[in-house]
């Protein structure tokens, strides 16, 4: 064993004993029940958006990291803006409204999701909204909003920014409930055969693009929120300049051409599930630039988008659970980084931890009018979602399938939109039969199967007992929904 794999085995035991010494003992987690009622609302729904760009004012004259591929890698100019969008949509049942906010960035922790909605609580209160959910569309060009981008040791997230991204947030919410206007509602989808691959086993994603579509009574402009399962990484770990990648040009062109706002989110993306680059190598060995390659992709998209056809029109009815629960926090490397503040989260002692340590997150979940929705706090592997896993002689463990939990669509009964980076970024959830650790730097290295497939994703990930969690947290919320159904 080197030098490192025992600084690690210590630093792991330095934090079991400094979370047992800290007496945080993890509070007892918020459950918002299932707000069903079984009938129907008249009338409309309501629906506003706002949005607003998050590039730095003094851009240019301070350092900022962009996110996603490597450490301390200095933003040098703008590609185009990131955005925050937001949309406010409510049933008009009395039972309030729920605010959905996108932002162009990698990822934001549970700790500043709780600070928007703390600045957002007068405007909770007085809109009468009972939820406010935060997503990501992981976008690996965005500045670093987590912390682990920038010249290590040190943090690459910068509190005025984050100040910043909070205010204009806390100001999207408030101007698209001031912009609300009465409407009818559409689901949507349409199957994009050709646009994204998969690097890792088992080749299981969605290829579903769906689409809510917002069409107000007074005929004015429409309101889209787009899910699909993608890392936002066109342009590549070669760029430094700011954007909001291919998500950006996708809803350029969609505003332009079919006079809609756009709210876009991702699906299930671990594993890792992107877009792919026609002419990729070519275009890396050119230099690296994948700008123009990174519109096409998103144009292309809004294509698909445009082309959806079959819709049905949901009824006003919106109903709602949120569930908190406490992930184990087994990985040595992510734990030292909050100890040293790098990122910012918020820990608590447990005794079940291999280091002591447990995060507290949450799942959300929402039918309007019997449309399932899933928001959950990670880059989740598709196959926990849609099943398909890899058999015990393929997988990275060697163990069977079995050891896996249920896939999320089989405890729903029913298939479901999910939308990953949701209020958290624990980052990837991978099926427990194929989470595998180097045997002497966990978390530190990436380890190697007996196929010698390469496990990167283990090093970005909390543990490997995080998706049990997360299937419990769920089976828990479909109790309570199957129990208030049949009331």
């Amino acid at each position: 064993m080197n030098a490192l794999a025992y600084a690690l085995k210590g630093f792991r035991y330095v934090l079991r004993k400094k979370a047992f010494n800290s007496g945080m003992e993890p509070p007892e987690p918020e459950i918002k029940n299932f707000d069903w009622i079984p009938n129907a609302f008249g009338g409309r729904f309501s629906c506003g958006f706002a949005k607003a760009d998050i590039l730095p004012k003094n851009f240019g004259k301070k350092k900022y990291y962009i996110a996603g591929y490597k450490e301390n890698n200095p933003a040098t100019g703008v590609l185009d803006k990131p955005f925050v969008h937001a949309l406010w949509l409510d049933d008009n049942s009395g039972r309030g409204g729920i605010v959905i906010v996108s932002i162009d960035n990698v990822g934001m922790l549970s700790r500043d999701v709780n600070e928007i909605r703390k600045r957002l609580r007068n405007f909770s209160y007085l809109a009468n909204c009972r939820s406010i959910n935060v997503v990501s569309t992981h976008n690996h060009a965005g500045i670093d909003t987590m912390g682990i981008w920038g010249p290590l040791p040190l943090t690459g997230r910068d509190p005025d920014y984050m100040n910043f991204i909070f205010d204009t947030v806390a100001d999207c919410v408030e101007r698209a409930y001031e912009k609300r206007r009465n409407g009818r509602l559409f689901r949507g989808g349409i199957e994009v055969e050709d646009m994204q691959e998969d690097i890792r086993l088992p080749i299981v994603y969605s290829k579903t693009l769906t689409r809510l579509r917002f069409i107000p009574d007074n005929g004015g402009r429409e309101t889209w929120l787009l899910n699909f399962a993608s890392h936002s990484e066109s342009l590549q770990g070669s760029n430094s300049r700011v954007s909001a990648d291919f998500p950006c040009y996708m809803r350029e062109k969609i505003s332009e051409e079919a006079n809609a706002d756009v709210l876009y989110c991702v699906g299930c993306i671990g594993g890792m599930i992107s877009m792919d680059i026609p002419n990729e190598k070519e275009i890396r060995n050119a230099g690296g630039d994948f700008a123009e390659s990174t519109k096409k992709i998103g144009r292309r998209l809004a294509g698909y988008a445009m082309a959806i056809k079959d819709e049905t029109e949901l009824k006003p009815n919106i109903s709602f659970a949120k569930r908190e629960c406490y992930f184990e926090a087994d990985n040595t490397v992510l734990m030292l980084a909050a100890k040293a503040k790098i990122i910012r989260v918020n820990s608590y002692y447990s005794p079940e931890s291999s280091t002591g340590n447990v995060l507290r997150s949450e799942l959300s979940y929402f039918e309007i009018d019997g449309f399932k929705i899933l928001m959950l706090p990670c880059e989740l592997f598709p196959e926990l979602a849609y099943g398909g896993y890899l058999e015990a002689y393929e997988s990275g463990t060697g163990l069977a399938p079995s050891v896996n939990p249920a896939p999320l669509v089989e405890t729903a009964g029913s298939d479901m939109m999910f939308i990953g980076l949701a209020n958290d970024e624990i980052g990837y959830v991978i099926p427990p039969n194929d989470f595998l650790l180097h045997e002497t730097l966990p978390y530190a290295e990436n380890g190697r199967d007996s196929l010698g497939r390469k496990h990167y994703e283990e090093t970005n990930s909390l543990g490997p007992n995080t998706a049990k969690t997360i299937s419990a947290c769920f089976e828990a919320i479909q109790a309570d929904v199957e129990r208030k159904k049949t009331i």
